[in-house]
């Protein structure tokens, strides 16, 4: 493992954290309406709205039932580790997936844009969910155009759910990571499970012993390659869970070692490189 100093902000990136700030912005004390488990469906377009422009301006978001889908329990059984799966079906046509859950304090959880190295079927992921709320998965394509899926899930809290332990231990190891593989098979791709030791400090916990909020302290990026060639690269917020764990698949022809580099809001910069399997016949 090696740590250095963070690289400046690309331009992208910039636009992510305004977009986000806008869309906290505009859910608790603009335009949008307030969030809660009783909010007509009305109430809930018009906040899926007031969201979308903010981070897509006027581009138009058609829906889809074919170039992505959402899987999400119903009632979260934790509402501090929340399973999203993406599902991507004509993979071929997909550029990037912007995840965004309405009533999050955060709402634009993630932005993943995938690389040659990458097979874009399916992505799982674990959330904080902090009130009923819409999950929009928007997929944008190849050339351009933007398409959403949507899924109800209710939850309550998990954004200011406490870790259950000290903040100095929840720090400890932050930046380890392991990744696990699962058998493909020639000419098929490659599953893969990337995960990163960190907290993920929403800046909504409390600390049990001195009763202070603790400050956000999250991954904000995550870049994947594959011998060179980008995999996937992330860009997320306060709405990733603790000690994030994401699922992926490499492209049939993704040879050579996998490097994962990532860095925290924070100034934390942590890489890490793991050996692929050698396919069998």
């Amino acid at each position: 493992m090696t740590t250095h100093a963070p690289t400046p902000i690309s331009a992208t990136k910039r636009s992510f954290t305004a977009a986000l700030c806008l869309s906290a912005a505009m859910l608790m004390g603009g335009s949008a309406l307030a969030a809660g488990s009783s909010d007509t469906d009305t109430e809930r377009l018009e906040r899926w709205r007031d969201i979308a422009k903010s981070i897509f301006g006027d581009r138009t978001i058609e829906p889809t039932d074919a170039l992505i889908k959402v899987d999400a329990p119903p009632r979260a059984l934790d509402a501090s580790l929340v399973p999203i799966t993406l599902m991507m079906p004509e993979k071929d046509r997909i550029a990037a997936v912007h995840l965004i859950i309405d009533d999050n304090p955060s709402p634009y959880a993630a932005h993943i844009t995938f690389g040659p190295a990458a097979d874009p079927s399916e992505v799982k992921l674990r959330v904080r969910i902090n009130n009923y709320t819409n999950v929009h998965a928007v997929a944008e394509t190849k050339d351009g155009k933007l398409y959403e899926a949507v899924k109800f899930v209710k939850a309550s809290g998990g954004c200011s759910a406490p870790m259950g332990m000290s903040d100095e231990e929840a720090l400890k190891g932050a930046g380890d990571m392991k990744m696990k593989f699962a058998e493909g098979g020639q000419g098929k791709p490659t599953e893969a499970t990337l995960m990163v030791r960190h907290p993920n400090f929403s800046g909504m916990q409390m600390n049990q012993v001195t009763r202070d909020y603790t400050p956000a302290r999250y991954i904000n990026t995550l870049d994947v390659s594959s011998n060179g060639k980008l995999v996937f690269s992330m860009n997320g917020d306060i709405s990733i869970a603790s000690n994030p764990v994401i699922n992926f698949a490499l492209a049939p022809d993704a040879k050579g070692p996998i490097k994962v580099v990532a860095t925290d809001n924070q100034q934390g910069r942590w890489e890490h490189s793991f050996n692929t399997p050698t396919p069998s016949n």
